[in-house]
């Protein structure tokens, strides 16, 4: 049997390789676990529905990659594990034995996969298979138990709850434990830790049923989780350990119970299931039979997945490598401008070398870091239907774009911001069905999200078609909240920039999505504190598009040392386009500021000291230069005194002291010269083009 694409295996990709083997090594530990609660006081749900998930997860991936041996097998395996964990089969010896075998099979597939690009052993598959079809078909339904709508939970809980979820409630009661709901809070940037450590602590002491996404207690800021557990704990024992924390916890009234089962007489362990062999016994399931993965545990990928904090700090030594490199290459041109030696020479040549081979690290490095887009896409998703279904709307998410790739920090500043947007665009955006209907449009909406590369940048863009932004109410509010003098006129452009001020909000009415004019703000901050940069273009009734334009990497940069009134900085080489020597006659004034002509355009500039508020102890010299900066379309000249050379820099950051200098990405060491400021050229425009610097 081989794979359905015939690839080679120098075009697998090793992605693949990597993930599923880390879920088929996972899969074999927590079988171990499992083996130990046979004939025991029964499984784990948690460890049983993870390993459920896991199969499903391999399902998926291999189906995704065309393994369609890998897929079939997982899709099997996902079978048995739903009846177990669905409570319509028993964890016995033979069952456990097939997931052994089953999980051991799959490791033998990953590794013919690795080794020549195809898969073999079909007739174990084949054979395995119909062992799981055989064990599937003798399994029987549940005995029924009182409906669950008699038990006095609320309507709405109730349908809410997954078949598994109706099980795991049914043994609950059936043990006599007691039911809780409980209700949590926490903001949006930061609720996955939060609620992680609520389940961790809600574990020690009874079973999640079910957790429901919803409302948090400040909707724009916070999302809420109900959740439905039960435990054998009184309501004040449950209470301690979740003290501290913002989490309300309330008993459900009695009549959510069931008579307890009466207890079982012990009775001998049952015959294997007809059409499965007597297998071992559990002290053998721990221990995969047949070939035993060719009698190697060598690993079957040749990836690695490491923490981004050891990527970091193996930057930064190949940042003060750097330092060290550019002293011992001026050291050496000093001593052979002094004495021409043969010694001088060859420490001439080893510094070009050494330079040579940490510019190799330094991209290497760099390379690590980066992700695709596409990881942010699922999220993005997610919070598309679930506002969507909130709303009453129909939207269609689409997604290009995605093997775009950006330093795995950036996507982590961004993906609250491109949530935030997405919100927006189907609360504020995409019309009702039927609005969208009576305008002669598809009742379903789209939003679209693509990510392309351009240069050294990469520009994110997300696109609606629903009803634009209203231009003319922006104005009204504007005006009404004295955000403008009365009577001034405000272009659309400028109308559009007021989206982005602290409080603005167009929505009529506070819903759970948005209306509290919290939000743009922040997201502009956020994007600019990365170096990035937001604009937004609209049509009235067609929709409205945001641009979003972002460095690849923020870690290890080339930069150009200028200096200006006696001080020195770092303009990031990724945003500039080039360097110009002008005098002061030049410079023309053009209603909006000072400009020169370049190539027949007119380029704004901005002094650089008039900006960072420097007193110059002298007049401005003879000669001076402008360095052109530029992020998506727009372009800027950036007047300063001199330009002292290019330098590798690892940018530090300065703290959240100083976290709201405009204009000020951070600091670097550049050794002889001390720590100067990096500046921050896509906050420099921005602050041009609004104050008229």
């Amino acid at each position: 049997m081989t794979i359905d694409r015939g690839e080679a295996l120098h075009d697998l990709p090793q992605e693949f390789l990597a993930e599923a083997e880390e879920i088929v090594d996972h899969l074999a530990a927590d079988l171990a676990d499992l083996a130990d609660t046979v004939g025991g006081k029964g499984e784990d749900p948690d460890l049983l529905n993870a390993i459920f998930r896991a199969a499903h997860s391999l399902k998926g991936l291999a189906g995704l990659f065309g393994f369609s041996a890998i897929c079939e097998l997982s899709h099997q395996m996902e079978s048995l594990l739903d009846r177990l964990r669905l409570g319509r089969l028993e964890l016995e010896k033979p069952v456990m034995w097939l997931l052994f075998e089953a999980q051991a099979l799959l490791k033998s597939l990953l590794r013919d996969v690795s080794e020549s690009g195809q898969t073999a052993h079909g007739d174990e598959i084949a054979a395995c298979g119909a062992r799981i079809d055989a064990t599937l078909s003798s399994s029987t339904e549940p005995e029924q138990s009182p409906p669950l709508d008699r038990l006095g939970l609320p309507d709405e809980r109730l349908s809410s709850l997954t078949e598994y979820e109706q099980h795991r409630l049914r043994e609950n009661l059936e043990k006599g434990r007691k039911l809780y709901s409980i209700h949590a809070s926490y903001d949006l940037a930061s609720f996955d830790d939060q609620l992680t450590r609520l389940s961790d602590a809600l574990k020690r002491h009874g079973e999640i049923i079910s957790t429901l996404p919803g409302a948090g207690d400040d909707p724009d800021r916070e999302i809420g989780f109900d959740i439905l557990f039960g435990s054998a704990e009184d309501e004040e024992e449950l209470r301690q350990p979740l003290a501290g924390g913002i989490v309300s916890v309330v008993s459900l009234p009695p009549s959510c119970s069931f008579p307890p089962a009466a207890e079982e007489e012990a009775v001998p362990p049952s015959a294997p299931t007809e059409g499965v062999p007597t297998q071992p016994g559990l002290a053998e399931l721990a221990l995969p039979t047949a070939r035993d993965e060719a009698l190697s545990a060598k690993s079957v990928s040749r990836t690695v997945r490491v923490d981004i904090a050891k990527l970091d700090e193996l930057m930064h030594i190949v940042g003060e490598l750097s330092l060290a490199q550019t002293t011992i290459s001026d050291i050496a041109l000093r001593m052979r401008h002094r004495e021409f030696s043969p010694v001088a020479m060859d420490l001439v040549k080893a510094s070009r070398q050494l330079e040579r081979r940490l510019a190799s690290l330094r991209k290497g490095v760099a390379e690590i870091r980066m992700i695709p887009v596409g990881q942010l896409y699922e999220r993005i998703s997610l919070i598309v239907r679930t506002v969507a279904r909130q709303q009453g709307k129909l939207v269609e998410p689409r997604f290009f774009g995605g093997e775009t790739e950006l330093d795995k920090l950036i996507i982590e500043e961004i993906s609250d911001p491109m949530m935030h947007i997405v919100r927006n665009a189907v609360d504020h955006g995409i019309e009702t069905p039927a609005s969208r209907a009576a305008l002669g449009k598809r009742q379903s909406g789209v939003i679209s999200v693509s990510a392309r590369q351009k240069g050294n940048h990469v520009i994110i863009e997300v696109e609606d078609d629903g009803g634009g932004i209203d231009l003319e109410k922006i104005r009204a509010i504007a005006g009404r909240n004295g955000l403008v003098p009365h009577g001034t006129g405000l272009s659309d452009g400028e109308a559009l920039e007021l989206i982005f001020q602290p409080g603005f909000s167009t929505s009529d009415q506070v819903s759970d999505v948005s209306g509290r004019g919290v939000g743009m703000d922040v997201v502009r901050n956020n994007i600019a504190a990365i170096s990035g940069m937001i604009d937004v273009e609209t049509v009235r009734g067609k929709g409205t598009r945001f641009r979003i334009t972002l460095p690849i990497t923020l870690a290890m940069i080339r930069a150009l040392i200028v200096s200006c009134a006696g001080r020195n900085y770092a303009l990031p080489i990724t945003a500039l386009h080039e360097s110009l020597l002008v005098t002061a006659g030049d410079i023309r004034e053009n209603g909006e500021g000072e400009a020169i002509q370049v190539r027949g355009a007119t380029l704004p500039l901005l002094r650089l000291e008039r900006f960072l508020g420097l007193e110059r102890p002298q007049g401005w010299p003879d000669e001076f230069y402008v360095v052109v900066a530029g992020m998506a379309e727009m372009r800027m000249g950036v007047v300063v005194d001199d330009l002292l050379g290019q330098e590798d820099i690892v940018i530090k950051s300065l703290g959240d002291p100083f976290r709201g200098l405009k204009g000020i990405s951070g600091a670097t060491d550049l050794g002889e010269m001390g720590t100067i400021l990096v500046l921050d050229p896509a906050a420099m425009i921005a602050a041009s083009a609004k104050n008229g610097m």
